[in-house]
C-alpha cells in the first residue's frame, strides 16, 4: 500500500504519522524518535529518516511504500523550506543557518518532500478535522502553547505568504485595552511589540505580564511563594491546573485570554468571513467542561456580531499532541493527490 508520511520535528524530537490514499490515520498518537537537531543537519536528517523506517515498520509498511514526506518544524523559515540565516531556539548549530532543509531531506530519500512551518501545519490538522480535504472551506486556527502559532486556510490551502510568514497570527496587534480588567498592563511580546496576540494569549504572557500583574491583587495566593522564589515560570506552568479547579485569580487569567481571543477572532471574522474558527495547544489541553467554559469566554470577548456572521462555531482541537505531523502529512496527500503519486 502506497502512503504519505507526516514529519513533526521539534526541537528534541520528531513525531510520525502516516496516512493512506483513503484519508485514514495508521499511526494513533505519538510516534516519536530522537531529533539531535543541536548536532546540525547532517545528524538531524539521518535521525529523521531512521525514525521514518521504524514508524513504517511499525504498521507493516516499508520504506518504498512511501510516496511522499510531509516535513513541518518551528520557523524562522521560508515557504520553501530554508532555515532562517540567523537560526533559531531550535536550530543553534551554525550550520542550520541558511539551510535548505526541505530540499536536502528529500534529495536524501528520494522523494518528493512538502514543508509547513509548525503554525501551518497545526492549522491544517485543524481544517482538516473539520473540513477533510475535499472541501473548499476557510478556517482560522489560532495554537496556544509557550508562544502562540497558528495558520489561515482558504479553500482548503493554507496560507504561507510571499515569504513563508503567511500565518503569523501570535503577532497581530489587537486592541488590549479593551478587556475588562487589566487596566495598567503593558503586555509585551518576545519578538519587541506592545500588545499582540501572543503577548496576551501564551504560557509566556502569563509569566511575563499576568502573575506580575495579577499576584498583588491576590496577596496571599499559593503561586506568589514561588514567583517570590523566583520561579515565576514554574508558577505559570501551573496556572492551568489552578484554573480547572476553580481558582479565581487563575480562571481570571485565562478568562482575560479568552476574551484578548474574541477580540483577535472578531477581527478575523470582518477580514475572512471563516466557516470555522479553532483553538488548539497545551493550554486547552483540559477537561471537555473546562473547554465549553473557554470557548464561552471567547463568545464574550466578541463584540456584537453581523446576525449573518453569528453562528460560526469555534471548535477545539483534538490530538494537540500530533497536530504538527497530521498536518504535514494533510500537505503531503494534497501533493501526492495533485501529481498522481498515490
Amino acid at each position: 500500500m502506497r502512503v504519505v508520511a507526516g514529519v513533526d520535528l521539534g526541537g528534541t524530537a520528531i513525531n510520525y504519522t502516516l496516512v493512506s490514499p483513503q484519508e485514514q490515520f495508521l499511526i494513533e498518537g505519538l510516534c516519536e524518535h530522537p531529533a539531535r537537531s543541536k548536532e546540525g543537519p547532517e545528524v538531524c536528517l539521518q535521525q529523521i529518516i531512521d525514525g521514518l523506517k521504524r514508524a513504517v515498520e511499525q504498521v507493516g509498511l516499508c520504506d518504498a511504500d512511501v510516496a511522499v514526506a510531509g516535513l513541518d518544524t518551528p520557523g524562522p523559515a521560508s515557504a520553501a523550506g530554508v532555515l532562517s540565516a540567523e537560526g533559531s531556539t531550535n536550530f543553534v548549530h551554525r550550520d542550520w543557518g541558511g539551510f535548505d532543509i526541505r530540499g536536502n531531506l528529500a534529495a536524501r530519500m528520494g522523494i518528493p518532500v512538502t514543508y509547513l512551518n509548525d503554525g501551518n501545519a497545526g492549522a491544517l490538522w485543524g481544517h482538516f478535522n473539520i473540513f477533510g480535504t475535499n472541501r473548499d472551506a476557510t478556517s482560522i486556527t489560532v495554537v496556544i502553547g509557550t508562544g502562540l502559532g497558528g495558520g489561515v486556510i482558504i479553500d482548503g490551502r493554507d496560507v504561507k505568504g510571499r515569504k513563508g510568514f503567511g500565518g503569523e497570527l501570535g503577532h497581530v496587534l489587537l486592541p488590549y485595552q479593551n478587556i475588562r480588567g487589566i487596566a495598567g498592563l503593558i503586555p509585551e511580546c518576545n519578538c519587541g511589540r506592545i500588545g499582540d496576540l501572543e503577548s496576551v494569549c501564551s504560557l509566556t504572557a502569563i509569566e511575563k505580564s499576568f502573575l506580575p500583574f495579577f499576584l498583588p491583587r491576590y496577596p496571599d495566593h499559593e503561586l506568589g511563594k514561588l514567583a517570590n522564589l523566583g520561579n515565576m515560570q514554574q508558577a505559570a506552568k501551573l496556572v492551568r491546573g489552578l484554573a480547572q479547579k476553580g481558582d479565581p485569580m487563575c480562571q481570571e487569567i485565562f478568562r482575560v485570554q479568552a476574551h484578548a481571543l474574541g477580540i483577535f477572532f472578531d477581527e478575523m471574522i470582518n477580514t475572512f468571513d471563516p466557516d470555522a474558527l479553532v483553538v488548539g495547544g497545551g493550554a486547552i489541553e483540559t477537561s471537555e467542561e473546562f473547554q465549553r467554559w473557554f470557548v464561552g469566554e471567547i463568545h464574550a470577548g466578541m463584540p456584537p456580531q453581523r446576525e449573518e456572521q453569528a453562528d460560526i462555531p469555534i471548535y477545539i482541537m483534538p490530538n494537540g499532541d500530533t497536530a504538527g505531523a497530521r498536518g504535514a502529512a494533510i500537505e503531503a496527500l494534497q501533493y501526492a493527490r495533485q501529481n498522481g503519486l498515490l
